[in-house]
């Protein structure tokens, strides 16, 4: 565009344009007379086709810029380069320029014929004021031209009309202006470097008194006094926000180093431990099977008994037996200290369990379980006998007739937690889950097939009675295949008959050794295996881990018979009959010393 060429954009087109910023305001346009904002009289150019192709509002203002750019006047052709290249007016469009009257009749006619081309191209109907009518400026000058083009054109320097002192600054539209602030006398500091007068400061919202309207009240000399009063209490309320400053930061830096001081006795310093052997509060505490020093820690510290984990794992350390807690309920006082705690759970007296020995009997471990629970005697039976379906039997469990208890056999061996307050079916639940699991493991179903049994509840039962028969660890296996070379249809030894002390003891709840040939005989229970062919109904104990195993693997020596020579401790094994008549004459001269 040309340089001071103007339209009725937002925005002027130089930015040292006098009216730079002037974005169509009427305060300064109010020149006299019928004067053209494009320097000089009417002019008529006719509507060029070729301007409808600009669409944008700057390529349109192109198209008027290159149009009215004003030259010399004079003799010379004028000529307007359109920006692309397409309009030229020649000498026919200067004559038909210099013909036009220069009056006010040649105002009105290039007015009408102004406006009717803006409306052609789609400008609005208003001037840069947007009030309908193309207002013009008033400067000093030649009227003929208003922006000095004419010198301008000439290479002249521009005459400025607002450098001189006398001037008044350069308008500026509605939008930009401010009200011109009020002078301060010298002894009022500016309020931009008097920081007390800040909002935080002030302890106000930033808002402006609401003492008076007028803010220049009390301004005066003779009002200092006033004034001073107000700095008081800004003052005041300065001091105010200065201290809760300083009590946000001193609270930081309190918590800062509270935490450090936390973190560093977690990290270093000595775990929290109470002291001396406890309050006379007791609780009980079950340990769970498997558990560790921090599990017993954690255990420990839920129920109250000991302060911290670290603690307890600290002292456990230092305790040459600490590692010999075993799983179980434990009877022990709240608030004790660690090392107090761990000496209290290797008494035996604080502990309080159930321990089921390998190869007892289900009414031994009923009684204990009434004792530990401190219940009615014959209490945890009547319930066991009453619930066992709900006590987590594994399915090929039987609960024949002929059978005495369904749970015996799986009550697995072991140490269970039994304190005041449990109920009976809880501690048998989690002896029945133990057994079912070690079956499950050691895979009864399959191998009772491969040791020509009916069913994993005949491999339980020839697991109790190794147990029940066998007196040390290397006697199990021989002891579990004199079982299953008895059980052999093939068998002429016994005919099938297992023969066996341990299984009429059973059924008469007793444990002799000796036992009488009439009393026996006369017996004539399915637990007599002197007069009945086979296993017994059911297990007679409940078998432990050494004799499970001997039950799946037997040896294969031949061994058919057997003889506790000395009557308690050692058995000695035979393949025939007449061996075992002197195994049998052996125990007999022990029993007559």
């Amino acid at each position: 565009m040309t340089e001071y060429g103007r339209g009725p954009g937002p925005e002027p087109w130089h930015p040292e344009d006098p009216l730079y910023g002037d974005g169509g305001w009427g305060g300064q346009q109010a020149h006299a007379g019928p004067q053209s904002p494009y320097g000089g009289g009417p002019q008529h150019h006719p509507q060029q086709p070729q301007q409808q192709q600009y669409g944008e509002w700057d390529q349109q203002q192109a198209g008027y810029d290159g149009q009215y750019q004003q030259q010399p006047y004079g003799d010379q052709e004028q000529q307007h380069y359109d920006p692309q290249g397409q309009q030229h007016y020649g000498q026919q469009g200067q004559q038909q320029y210099d013909q036009q009257p220069y009056g006010d009749q040649g105002q009105q006619q290039y007015d009408q014929q102004y406006a009717g081309h803006l409306q052609q191209q789609g400008y609005g109907q208003g001037g840069w004021d947007g009030s309908g009518g193309q207002q013009q400026p008033a400067y000093p000058g030649d009227p003929a031209d208003p922006y000095g083009q004419q010198a301008a054109s000439y290479g002249a320097q521009q005459p400025d009309h607002y450098g001189t002192p006398e001037a008044y600054p350069p308008p500026e539209p509605p939008s930009r202006r401010r009200a011109e602030p009020e002078p301060r006398p010298d002894w009022d500091p500016d309020p931009e470097t008097e920081q007390d007068d800040h909002a935080f400061f002030a302890g106000g919202d930033g808002k402006d008194d609401e003492d008076g309207d007028d803010p220049n009240e009390g301004r005066g000399r003779g009002d200092r006094k006033g004034r001073g009063g107000k700095g008081k209490d800004k003052k005041r309320r300065s001091g105010c926000a200065c201290l809760v400053v300083a009590l946000v930061f001193g609270g930081g830096t309190a918590g800062v180093v509270y935490y450090g001081y936390q973190f560093y006795q977690d990290r270093f310093g000595a775990a929290p431990d109470y002291a001396g052997d406890g309050i006379n509060e007791m609780v009980t505490v079950e340990i769970p099977k498997g558990a560790g020093g921090y599990d017993i820690g954690r255990a420990l510290k839920a129920a109250g008994v000991v302060k911290s984990v670290d603690a307890f794992v600290a002292a456990q350390s230092k305790n040459p037996n600490g590692d010999r807690i075993q799983a179980g309920a434990y009877l022990l006082k709240k608030q004790m200290s660690a090392a107090s705690a761990i000496t209290m759970m290797l008494d035996p007296k604080s502990q309080s369990n159930v321990l089921v020995k390998p190869g007892e009997r289900n009414a031994l471990v009923y009684e204990d379980i009434d004792k530990q629970l401190e219940l009615a005697a014959g209490t945890t039976q009547k319930i066991a006998a009453r619930q066992y379906k709900d006590l987590g039997l594994p399915k090929w469990a039987q609960n024949k007739s002929r059978i005495k208890d369904p749970l015996e056999g799986f009550l697995y061996p072991g140490t269970y937690p039994a304190a005041k307050g449990m109920k009976p079916e809880a501690v048998l639940k989690e002896m029945v889950k133990q057994a079912d699991e070690v079956y499950a493991r050691y895979k009864f179903a399959d191998k009772a097939k491969e040791l020509n049994l009916d069913d994993p509840f005949q491999l339980v039962t020839v697991a109790s009675l190794v147990q029940a028969e066998g007196k040390t660890h290397d006697d199990f296996r021989k002891m579990a295949e004199v079982i299953y070379n008895r059980l052999k249809p093939t068998n002429t030894e016994t005919n099938q008959l297992l023969q066996f002390d341990s299984t009429f003891n059973y059924l008469k709840g007793q444990s002799n050794i000796h036992i009488s040939e009439k009393e026996i005989n006369s017996n004539q229970d399915p637990y007599n295996t002197y007069t009945n062919k086979g296993l017994p109904p059911g297990p007679i104990g409940n078998p432990g881990d050494d004799a499970l195993r001997a039950a799946l693997n037997p040896t294969q020596d031949g061994w058919i018979y057997f003889v506790a020579t000395d009557g308690l401790h050692k058995t000695e094994f035979a393949k025939t009959y007449a061996e075992f008549l002197k195994l049998k004459d052996k125990f007999d001269a022990t029993k007559s010393n």
